[in-house]
């Protein structure tokens, strides 16, 4: 991609209305746009990273043997009233719906979750205990009317979000896929950059269950407090579950993991076992958001001069700057070469000082940069910089691919 080519343009500035970190800094580089508080636009930039986030959950999930689909955001009234009580659709009792008005005058809710739909679908194709155990997942767009959202990407109004639901015969099959997925869940945080500083952590399972588990990011910019009861194995305790005699922190809850029970199968999700007997089928769900999860990267990673991306999320593999007129043609070869063996290259080959150049590339936050100048016409050797740790090196083009295919 050349850099010219791109319609969004970096900000000098911080966006005035902007309080939060992550915002500041996606909006600055071009990754995001606000409509408004809580709603944000995901520019090309920022798409990129968002695909690259959700190839790496989709990754887990097809692991734990997840069967990817995707279900309507819009929910009617009468699902919720006929096999549930009227409580979740009451606006008094869950007050962060979206709700819309059809011309017949009938009502419709945006999703802000899927557990009451998906039970209710699954009834068509869950009869005998042989259709069981499975999970479904989506990456599907929630709406939540959140009274909290001056947190940038980290709380929105509408969101994208991988949510999964397994259904299991019984508790101990349930527990078994429970565990499978806190060890996908540690693989995705790993992998994104953020596992050294997310926690497993035990909270509240609120109306669920008794308690529930949520993965905590260390971070100023958490809106949860948690208490570390286990550095090695990187867990911890919600403040909500009871007040320890340890060192508060603040932190990001970046996926959870509930254990629904029968709640949203009784009483029309049901199966018989072996010996026909009837029984509810016993439900798990799974969360992560992925805007938040993107949100929680830039906080935890970026320095002072802007994004920090780790190479699995970033939008580009290399930031290919070219400083001079006399050093565009060489450039244009290394950025041709890069692109014939599938690297993906931001290409600067805007008419800008150089100084501008290593600004924008240090908001952006590319983890390989490669400059082309006026010395790298005689010497034919790139200067290579490692955005996260600064170190630069000088290699010929060959070797640069070599190591970075490694």
């Amino acid at each position: 991609m050349r850099q010219s080519k791109l319609f969004t343009k970096t900000r000098r500035e911080a966006p005035k209305d902007e309080v939060s970190k992550n915002a500041i800094l996606l909006t600055r580089a071009g990754f995001i746009n606000k409509e408004r508080a809580g709603v944000y636009d995901y520019l090309p930039l920022g798409l990129r990273v968002i695909k690259k986030l959700e190839d790496i959950v989709r990754e887990e999930m097809n692991a734990l043997g997840g069967q990817e689909f995707l279900m309507s955001s819009l929910q009617r009234q009468e699902l919720w009233e006929k096999h549930f009580n009227q409580d979740r659709w009451n606006d008094k009792n869950v007050d962060i719906w979206f709700k819309t008005r059809l011309k017949d005058g009938s009502e419709l809710g945006l999703a802000f979750t899927h557990e009451e739909p998906i039970s209710n679908m699954l009834e068509q194709f869950v009869s005998s205990y042989n259709d069981l155990p499975f999970s479904v997942y989506q990456f599907q767009t929630k709406f939540r009317n959140e009274l909290r959202a001056q947190s940038g990407i980290l709380r929105g109004r509408e969101f994208l979000m991988k949510d999964l639901y397994s259904f299991s015969r019984t508790p101990e099959e349930h527990d078994d896929f429970y565990e499978r997925a806190k060890s996908a869940y540690r693989n995705i945080f790993n992998k994104v950059g953020i596992g050294d500083s997310t926690y497993l952590t035990k909270a509240s399972g609120g109306s669920f269950s008794e308690f529930s588990h949520e993965f905590q990011t260390l971070s100023l910019a958490g809106e949860d407090t948690i208490y570390i009861t286990d550095e090695n194995k990187k867990e911890a305790e919600n403040k909500e579950i009871g007040v320890k005699d340890l060192e508060e922190k603040k932190a990001i809850e970046v996926g959870n993991i509930f254990t629904l029970g029968t709640k949203f199968s009784d009483p029309h999700l049901k199966f018989k076992d072996k010996d026909g007997k009837e029984r509810n089928v016993f439900m798990g769900s799974y969360g992560i958001g992925l805007g938040r999860l993107m949100g929680t990267i830039v906080e935890v990673l970026s320095d002072d001069k802007g994004i920090v991306w780790p190479h699995e999320v970033s939008p580009f593999d290399v930031h290919l700057l070219s400083l001079t007129d006399g050093s565009k043609v060489f450039a244009d070869e290394v950025y041709k070469t890069l692109t014939s063996q599938s690297f993906e290259v931001l290409y600067d080959d805007r008419d800008l000082r150089a100084g501008e150049k290593f600004a924008d590339a240090d908001l952006i936050g590319i983890p390989k940069r490669i400059v082309v100048g006026d010395k790298t016409l005689e010497s034919k050797m790139l200067e290579i910089k490692d955005r996260a740790t600064g170190e630069t090196s000088e290699m010929a083009l060959e070797d640069f691919i070599k190591s970075i295919s490694l």
